[in-house]
């Protein structure tokens, strides 16, 4: 009998130690962790949720890779995460835009090739269901900057879930000045995971069948929220407690048609295409 195991990963905010001052304080995604976990627990998975100050590199990197050690052809692992996405300079060529997308993780940000490799190390046949409700995470499981001064019109608000007298959004992205001084004082840390070569090759190594639902685009932000994230609020609101009918991409779709025009999740693979898996109904064991 196929095994589900899930993670989910919300932070409020992140260590000014290492992020140069800058605590990055968010409101929702804690929130989003218990939900999604609180979703994959309905559906019969076994759930670990790291928050905040448990949520570390070292943490998130040694809980995906137990989870890959775990399971086999045929089981189902998700990863769900909620916080701030970031931005690092792309030192072994790999990125287009000449960017590495990251997770702004408590004591320090984890690069898209290093999440690559975590999870290469799923076996074959597995398959691997990724949910991140972060700036810039079209592809994070792989810059365009959209600029957070954009539409602010009532009717624009209203889509976010804003009311007249809100303050403006807050949205789920480290500003570049705060990225660029965290980047120059941890360049010890960070240089040799950019310059990886063996990291480049990450992607080409997923042997599993890994399906990234995000909460924007590469050249988008995430909306902050007061009870959720307006991705991971949307989410909530088309499974409906269970009662979505569908597969993923209608899933996704659904989402999307409830979004206001300057967020757009994306829908994105790596590894093995697997037709089966994408037409399940989400959070299928």
């Amino acid at each position: 009998m196929a095994k589900g195991v899930a993670l989910t990963i919300g932070l409020n905010s992140v260590d000014p130690g290492h992020y140069q001052g800058w605590s990055g304080d968010l409101a929702a995604c804690e929130a989003d962790a218990r939900d999604m976990a609180q979703i994959a627990k309905s559906r019969g998975f076994a759930v670990t949720t790291l928050l905040t100050k448990a949520a570390t590199r070292g943490a998130v990197t040694q809980a995906i890779q137990t989870h890959a050690q775990s399971l086999v052809a045929g089981d189902i692992f998700m990863l769900s995460y909620s916080g701030h996405g970031g931005q690092l300079p792309d030192l072994n060529g790999d990125e287009d835009d000449g960017e590495d997308e990251t997770w702004c993780l408590f004591d320090g940000e984890l690069v898209d090739d290093e999440l690559y490799v975590a999870l290469a190390q799923f076996a074959g046949g597995v398959r691997v269901l990724v949910f991140s409700d972060s700036c810039h995470s079209g592809s994070v499981v792989k810059l365009a900057f959209y600029s957070a001064s954009g539409d602010h019109s009532h009717a624009a608000r209203a889509a976010r879930g804003f009311n007249a007298g809100d303050d403006a959004p807050k949205y789920r992205a480290m500003p570049p000045a705060v990225a660029l001084r965290t980047y120059q004082a941890n360049q010890a840390l960070y240089d040799p995971i950019l310059r990886d070569a063996e990291l480049r090759e990450g992607a080409d190594k997923v042997k599993a069948s890994v399906l990234l639902i995000s909460g924007c685009q590469d050249n988008q932000l995430s909306a902050d929220g007061t009870f959720n994230g307006l991705f991971t609020g949307t989410l909530k609101q088309v499974w409906n407690g269970g009662t979505f009918k569908g597969g993923y991409r209608t899933f996704r779709r659904k989402i999307v048609n409830r979004m206001p025009p300057d967020q757009t999740p994306n829908y994105f693979t790596v590894g093995a295409r697997n037709a089966q898996f994408e037409g399940q109904k989400p959070f299928s064991i």
